[in-house]
């Protein structure tokens, strides 16, 4: 008698996704533009409801719901249900860096670059959770200037701080350690859309913009990314760190 071979059941949940297939399907969520809408929202770093989305993204709450419902399959939202009311935002950081990335690219290459943002928006804006725009840019330099920053020593994007950065960060209100012990990178540099230039991202930034926002320096609009730069923020930025350009 001959034995039948054997057949095996495999589980095509422990097969892996090829990383091309899975760069295209998230591609693939974020290209529908009623969605592209809803992630560009949500860059501001505030939750919405899906009514809220549905009107951002001009479609029928019915179709938002399957809007969301991609998103959050693709890993671009999350969702939390708070009572009767479930709140969606950014999945993290990364897609927002990522978002962040392809405003730079579908901005095209320019031999001589000039910004097309609105003013408002280009002065400082939120970037998920860490600032952007030309007072994140002019921070982001100026750190260097002051020996505050320095380029960490794996020689990637990353940052670390001097001895000099720690004190003069702790003066600003900036608490490095407990910064540090967050579980996410700690600081790198993320290309800003409308200046064409690096700000800071990753936990150090957020804590930067925490301090900015504590110290009055700036306020954000109610119904955009944009941040106010205050009265008080111009003159602590001129006399803490020598920021001119913003007096």
């Amino acid at each position: 008698m001959i034995a039948s071979p054997a057949h095996f059941v495999y589980d095509e949940s422990v097969i892996a996704e090829a990383p091309d297939a899975t760069v295209s399907r998230v591609a693939a969520a974020i290209a529908e533009p009623a969605r592209t809408r809803m992630l560009y929202c949500l860059m501001d770093g505030h939750a919405r409801t899906s009514t809220e989305l549905a009107i951002v993204a001009e479609v029928s709450p019915s179709t938002a719901s399957v809007h969301l419902a991609c998103l959050k399959e693709r890993r671009l939202v999350k969702v939390l249900t708070q009572g009767k009311y479930r709140y969606y935002s950014l999945e993290g950081p990364r897609v927002a860096a990522a978002l962040e990335a392809l405003t730079v690219v579908a901005g095209g290459a320019r031999d001589n670059f000039e910004p097309s943002t609105p003013n408002r928006l280009r002065a400082a804006r939120t970037c998920y959770d860490h600032m952007a725009g030309a007072l994140a840019v002019a921070l982001h330099q100026r750190f260097f200037e002051l020996d505050w920053l320095t380029a960490d020593a794996a020689g990637s994007d990353g940052y670390d701080v001097t001895s000099a950065g720690a004190r003069g960060f702790a003066r600003l209100g900036v608490n490095i350690e407990a910064t540090r012990a967050l579980r996410r990178r700690f600081a790198f540099a993320c290309l800003d859309w409308s200046e064409r230039r690096a700000h800071i991202a990753g936990a150090f930034g957020a804590a930067l913009l925490d301090v900015a926002l504590r110290r009055k320096w700036v306020v954000k609009d109610l119904d955009s990314r944009a941040l106010g730069v205050t009265s008080a923020g111009r003159r602590e930025l001129r006399t803490q760190l020598g920021l001119a350009e913003f007096s």
